[in-house]
């Protein structure tokens, strides 16, 4: 069986939940080689290997937390050449596109990036993406080379399975050009205790209508309630109510989460653009004839003033 290359998202052993996701779409195309670079990535191939990992292709070169970008590459390039894989599938998040492009660009394949599913077809892998601000979707594949695809995080379900997961370190020659660029410091992002607004499975975002900083504290406390992260539309972070790392949109970030509430949020196609793949939409907004409403599943006319707050004690209650 042909041999699909997991590149692996990783913070010191401890393995993301999109790499848990591309590993079940790697085995309907064939089995799952995961590798794993820097610091702790030895300590990863216990649960890549829970998750159908057959084999864990590892390398803690200094390189990979010294310098941006060019040293996964290098390492990447290394394993395609050593495995001959059927396809290269990253998550799509800001620094993963970068690493797919550069690797296609190497090694003369074509690009796929921001699938929301992969599957097999008769001649390669086949992904399906949401485009044109999530207007349409295509279905397309990679018809020179290696397919180098990026997919969304939830986009497939996390499903355990039996791998080996054997650990095999990766010889990497790393390029001149490895060394261009050098981290210099870094800063610990300060958290939140929420999931992590791309990979959330429930995302909880105010818009306009929230009508002040100081009134986010009840999307923020309707989102704990259901465990789930802050978003943020653009008109919000624009007036200075919200932080713009938590914008969802076509200029801020992309999710596709189980459930999706925007409160107080007209609906317009910036918006739309970066959640509109989510599989369940919720929308509360006064103005019933507010855009967001066409595409939504379940829609609240009413204000959010009165309906967030209901909406947190209900979901409380239930939870006690």
């Amino acid at each position: 069986m042909a041999e699909v290359i997991v590149y692996v998202d990783h913070v010191d052993g401890a393995v993301r939940k999109p790499t848990l996701e591309l590993l079940t779409l790697a085995r309907r195309l064939g089995e799952p080689v995961a590798v794993a670079l820097g610091v702790g990535a030895a300590r990863t191939a216990g649960t890549l290997g829970e998750h159908g990992a057959v084999r864990v292709l590892t390398s803690e070169a200094a390189e990979y937390g010294d310098y941006l970008v060019v040293p996964k590459v290098d390492a990447l390039q290394a394993a395609v050449e050593s495995v001959s894989p059927a396809a290269v599938l990253v998550s799509s998040s800001a620094e993963g596109k970068e690493v797919a492009a550069r690797l296609a660009l190497r090694i003369g394949s074509g690009l796929i990036t921001d699938a929301v599913d992969v599957e097999a077809g008769a001649d390669g892998p086949v992904a399906t993406q949401s485009v044109f601000a999530a207007s349409f979707t295509t279905r397309s594949k990679v018809s020179r080379g290696v397919p180098v695809i990026t997919v969304k995080p939830n986009s497939a379900p996390v499903e355990a399975a039996a791998g080996a997961g054997a650990v095999e370190e990766l010889a990497v020659s790393f390029s001149e050009l490895a060394s261009g660029t050098k981290v210099t410091s870094r800063t610990a992002r300060e958290s939140s205790g929420r999931p992590e607004l791309t990979e959330a499975a429930i995302v909880v975002s105010g818009g306009r209508g929230v009508n002040g900083a100081e009134n986010f504290a009840l999307i923020e406390a309707l989102a704990d309630s259901l465990g789930a992260a802050v978003g943020a539309s653009r008109a919000a972070v624009d007036a200075g109510w919200y932080p713009h790392s938590n914008q969802v949109g076509q200029t801020g970030k992309t999710v596709s989460p189980q459930l999706y509430i925007a409160s107080g949020i007209s609906g317009a196609i910036q918006h739309r653009a970066g959640m509109q793949t989510s599989k369940t939409i919720v929308a509360i907004n006064k103005d019933e004839e507010a855009p967001i409403f066409e595409l939504v599943d379940y829609g609240v006319v009413g204000d959010l003033f009165n309906v967030v707050p209901q909406l947190t004690e209900e979901v409380n209650t239930r939870k006690g």
